[in-house]
Formats: C-alpha cells, sequence, structure tokens
C-alpha cells in the first residue's frame, strides 16, 4: 500500500529532468485543492488517487479512497486494525488541531479542519462497514458522528461570514461542547471496532488447531499491545488473558509459542500502565498462569524466552500479592537462583533485572527467607550488586543501576531476619555497600541505587552494630537519611 507521500515522490522521480512541467502540474492541483477543501463527499475524493499533491499547514494531505485499500473480505483481521488504527489516528489528529485552533480563534483553519474529520470520519465509517463481522451497534455511532461533523462545517463556515464578537464568542462554545461530543463518541466506537477485532483474533486462536495460525495471532496481539495501555486493557477486557493462559499451560504448545504469549501477558499486566482495573479476569486463572511461567522460566531454552517468561511474572509479583505466595509454594526461589547461575538462561543485565526484581517482592514475605538461605541466595545478590555494563549502552547501564538498587532492596528487607544478616555480613555484603554509596562510578552517579544501598546499610547496622567501622557509622549510619544521601551524592571520586 503506497502512502500520498510516496506516491508524490514516486511521480517527482520520473518527471526527472522536466521540472518545469511538474511544477505547472503541482500548481493546478493546488489551485483545484483549494476548492475541494470546503468539500466532505468522500466519493469526490476519488479522483485525486494518483494526483501528486502539495501540503502546507491548512492544506494537508487528505487522504483518498484509493491511498488505502479498501476493508474487504480478503483481508486479514491484522490488516483490519492497522487501518481501523491509521484512520483513527488521522481523525484524533484534526479533532486535536481543530480543538487547538478554536482555541485561537481562527476560522478558516477551524473550517478547513471540520472538513478533513469529516472527510476521514467518512472514509474510516464507510471502509470498516464493508469489512466482515462489523459490530451491529457501530451503527449508531456512525449516525451521531455523521450528523455531529455536518453539523460542525456548517457551523464554522458561519463564523467565516461575520466579525459579530458576541455571535463569535457564542459559536466557538457551541463549537466546543459539539466537538467534545464527536471526541467521546469517536473513541467508543473505535473501541467497540477494536474489541471486535481482537475478540476475531482471540477466536482464531482459540477455534485453530495449525500452530501457523495460532503464532501469527498471537504475534498480531503482542504488536498490538505495544500500542500503548489501551490497547492492552481492550484485549484483558475481551477475555484475551484467558486465552493466553490456555497456550501457556498447554505442555502440548511448542515452546515459541508458550514465549510469545508470555510476552504478551507481560505488557498486559505492566505495571507502568495507570490503571490495572482491567486485570480483574486474571485472579481466575493467577495460579495456572504463575505455575506456567515459572516452568516455562525453568524449562527455558534459550535466554530470549526466559526473559519473556520472568518479565511476566516480575509484572504480576506488583500486581498481586498473592502470585508471591504461589511462587514460594514453586520453590521459585531455587528456580530463578539456579537460572541466574545459567548463562545460557541469564546472559544479560535485562533478565537480571526481572529477577531480582520477583526476589525483591517475594522478600515482603517471611517464608523467602528460609527459601534465600538455604539457596545461597545472599551470595548472588552480592554479585548483582556488582553488576556494570559490558558496552556503553545507555539501556544497558540504566539495567545495571535496577539490578543493583533492587538486589540493595531485597537484601535490606532480607536482613529483618537475624541470622540472614549475620550470613550477609559474613559475605562480606558491608564493604560492597559502603563502596556503593562512596563511589558515584561504582552506581553509574544513581541516587536510587544510592538510597537503596543507605537503607541496606542501616539495617545491617541495626542487626550487627559493630559491622560498621566508626567513620563509616558516622557519616552513613548515624545521621538522618536525608543527610547520609546529600553527602554521599555530592563526593567526588577523589574522596574514597
Amino acid at each position: 500500500m503506497s502512502s500520498p507521500q510516496s506516491s508524490r515522490q514516486s511521480s517527482c522521480s520520473s518527471f526527472s529532468g522536466k521540472i518545469r512541467i511538474h511544477t505547472i502540474q503541482v500548481d493546478s492541483v493546488q489551485r483545484w485543492m483549494e476548492d475541494l477543501r470546503q468539500m466532505t463527499e468522500v466519493e469526490c475524493m476519488c479522483v485525486l488517487q494518483s494526483k501528486p499533491l502539495g501540503v502546507d499547514e491548512d492544506a494537508e494531505l487528505i487522504v483518498s479512497a484509493g491511498a488505502t485499500h479498501t476493508l474487504s473480505h480478503t483481508h486479514t483481521t491484522r490488516d483490519n486494525l492497522q487501518a481501523l488504527l491509521k484512520r483513527a489516528l488521522a481523525v484524533s489528529t484534526e479533532l486535536g488541531k481543530m480543538f487547538q485552533r478554536l482555541e485561537k480563534r481562527r476560522w478558516q483553519r477551524v473550517h478547513n479542519t471540520a472538513g478533513r474529520v469529516n472527510t476521514h470520519l467518512r472514509s474510516l465509517i464507510q471502509e470498516y462497514s464493508s469489512a466482515p463481522h462489523t459490530p451491529a451497534d457501530m451503527q449508531k455511532f456512525e449516525k451521531t458522528l455523521l450528523e455531529k461533523c455536518m453539523e460542525l462545517s456548517i457551523i464554522t463556515e458561519r463564523c467565516l461570514h461575520t466579525e459579530d464578537e458576541y455571535f463569535l464568542k457564542s459559536m466557538k462554545e457551541a463549537i466546543h461542547e459539539i466537538l467534545t461530543d464527536v471526541s467521546d463518541s469517536f473513541s467508543q466506537m473505535i473501541d467497540m471496532a477494536l474489541a471486535n477485532e481482537i475478540q476475531i483474533l482471540i477466536r482464531q486462536i482459540e477455534d485453530s488447531d495449525d500452530v501457523l495460525t495460532i503464532s501469527t495471532a498471537i504475534s498480531n496481539l503482542l504488536s498490538l499491545t505495544q500500542d500503548g495501555p489501551q490497547l492492552c486493557s481492550i484485549i484483558a477486557k475481551v477475555d484475551g488473558l484467558l486465552c493466553l493462559a490456555d497456550i501457556l499451560t498447554d505442555g502440548a504448545c511448542a515452546e515459541a509459542t508458550r514465549a510469545e504469549a508470555a510476552a504478551v501477558m507481560a505488557q498486559i499486566t505492566s505495571p507502568h500502565h495507570s490503571s490495572t482495573q482491567h486485570l480483574s479476569s486474571f485472579l481466575e486463572s493467577m495460579q495456572d498462569i504463575v505455575t506456567a511461567l515459572i516452568h516455562l522460566c525453568e524449562s527455558a531454552s534459550c535466554g530470549e524466552v526466559f526473559l519473556l517468561a520472568s518479565a511476566a511474572l516480575a509484572n504480576i509479583t506488583f500486581f498481586d500479592s498473592m502470585a508471591c505466595e504461589i511462587l514460594l509454594q514453586l520453590n521459585a526461589v531455587h528456580i530463578l537462583l539456579q537460572a541466574c547461575r545459567d548463562r545460557q538462561r541469564v546472559d544479560t543485565p535485562y533478565s537480571k533485572d526481572q529477577v531480582v526484581t520477583i526476589l525483591a517482592n517475594l522478600s515482603v514475605l517471611e517464608q523467602c527467607t528460609a527459601d534465600v538461605l538455604e539457596e545461597k541466595g545472599i551470595e548472588q545478590l552480592l554479585v548483582l550488586l556488582n553488576e556494570k555494563p559490558s558496552s556503553s549502552s545507555p539501556s544497558e547501564s540504566a539495567a545495571c543501576e535496577r539490578v543493583q538498587q533492587k538486589a540493595a532492596v531485597t537484601l535490606a528487607r532480607l536482613s529483618r531476619d537475624p541470622l540472614l544478616a549475620q550470613t550477609a555480613i559474613q559475605c562480606k555484603a558491608v564493604p560492597r555497600l559502603i563502596e556503593l554509596c562512596r563511589s558515584p562510578a561504582e552506581r553509574n552517579n544513581s541516587d536510587s541505587v544510592l538510597v537503596a544501598c543507605l537503607a541496606a546499610l542501616r539495617r545491617l547496622a541495626a542487626e550487627c552494630p559493630d559491622s560498621i567501622g566508626p567513620s563509616d557509622h558516622q557519616q552513613l549510619i548515624k545521621p538522618r537519611l536525608v543527610d547520609s544521601f546529600l553527602l554521599c551524592s555530592n563526593m567526588e571520586e577523589s574522596f574514597v
């Protein structure tokens, strides 16, 4: 599918050496567009299918019916989704511009934008209505939206022909109200359409026995989750989580398929999403999902599979404490610490970040302490406190900082147990924590690592006061935490 821009570029290349002729053609089209701006009929856009179009702020590109493929029965669900998202983006972008231009009372631009909103919306409705499996409820939104958009075009045109300030002020308020209604109704219509397409994907996964079909459908779901929390929420609301749970718990599914399902799960359960209300259905399958993911971590054949499974688990441990209890019952501490010692599975700071995130959340529970001691987990935490990037990559450096910070947090939480605190001191945790506090380079100048290390030191000092020398105690333990933080954060390298 070629974009209007690519059409313009190909036209330019085909007229190479004939610049004057090309300029005349573009100018004529631009003059033609001056009249077309005021027209909202979708049909009239068809004649622009192969024309090179000039662009300025007011006359931004009107998407022609020929510039995108019409949705049809032959298109896949992914095609439908991509086309729907592109059209939705075009409409929402123009609506945003219309709000901005309305505030500045640029009436000509407001009217031009209203025309483009009308055109994009009619194209979207025309295309999507012709696609199979279109929800019947879509029609009520379509009718209302088209009527409101036509009303916007009429009102904004009236504003072009008057300078009456009182009239324009009242019209501005009316337009703003209509525009708000259009935005709300459009969002609801798009959510309904997206939910419908996602349900089709989920049915493909549930009803198919073909490995390729299932894998492709899961890949499409994963692609959607990366477009933002709204789509993650829709997937979770239309039984996407239960479908993923079935795949994860199906031992007959290939490892790669289960890994992709884990990747989708990780996106949906991300703690970065502002709301987790859409995850209520997750509780129904919590036990099965957590069990399947920790087993996938244990049997992972490569680092990528382990990373995807552990990332999903890490997110889930933030979501509900029940997950932590289930993990401890499943011997997760043993599985995760063993994986840390296996470079085939845990070979990057990103994987270690997921492991130590899970351990930090598990360490809130008292049962975790005994498991860590039994698995010699303190030694592994000290290894993680020494994590350093192997390249100059900013993302790798950031991952190393997170590993150090969470390792210190885990150590602080576990050290509430006297036996574990003693073990940490015997393993020489104190010197490393002091080094991280006093040497900014060791922690990559990270304030979050500094705070976590100070907290861990103070917890160890409370259990074993003699484990810290007088000078370190005077500067790192005795003052208020904020004072020690300020002292360490302002230290120069030569101070050490």
